[in-house]
């Protein structure tokens, strides 16, 4: 069973783990031996409360696809147990996320200070750009 917080957790048998074989450099070891984990996840059929469920699947994340199904790649460690923990972190982190409340945003105004320091700029560039013109002799 593993733990999301003080109240919610998730059955083993709902998380489909496999091992793989590694990407990239590593000499012999990486092709003989499967250390990197896929985690499948279905959002869809978990124990999740509801209100998790729709805020996993509102998620825009690339490693959630259009059928509700969270896919993890863990292969950062040469040790299939420690890729594993890894990918489990993973998953607790995206689902604690997405539950998180984002706070809402307060509009604010910019102080008398900025206004006129901006204006200021904008007319030191005018003058500038302004003295840049064709010279007259007459």
């Amino acid at each position: 069973m593993i733990k999301i917080n003080k109240h919610i957790s998730i059955l083993n048998s709902e998380i489909e783990i496999s091992a793989i074989r590694a990407q990239g450099a590593g000499g012999q070891h990486v092709n003989k031996v499967s250390t990197a984990i896929h985690l499948r996840f279905d959002i869809n059929n978990s124990s999740l409360p509801l209100s998790y469920k729709e805020k996993l699947l509102k998620l825009s994340d690339q490693r959630i696809t259009d059928d509700g199904i969270i896919i993890i790649k863990s292969q950062l460690s040469r040790s299939q147990e420690k890729n594993k923990d890894d990918a489990i972190q993973k998953l607790i982190n995206l689902i604690t996320k997405a539950v998180k409340p984002t706070k809402k945003r307060r509009p604010t105004k910019p102080t008398f200070g900025s206004k006129t320091k901006r204006l200021d700029s904008k007319t030191k560039r005018s003058k500038l750009k302004s003295s840049r013109g064709k010279v007259n002799d007459e």
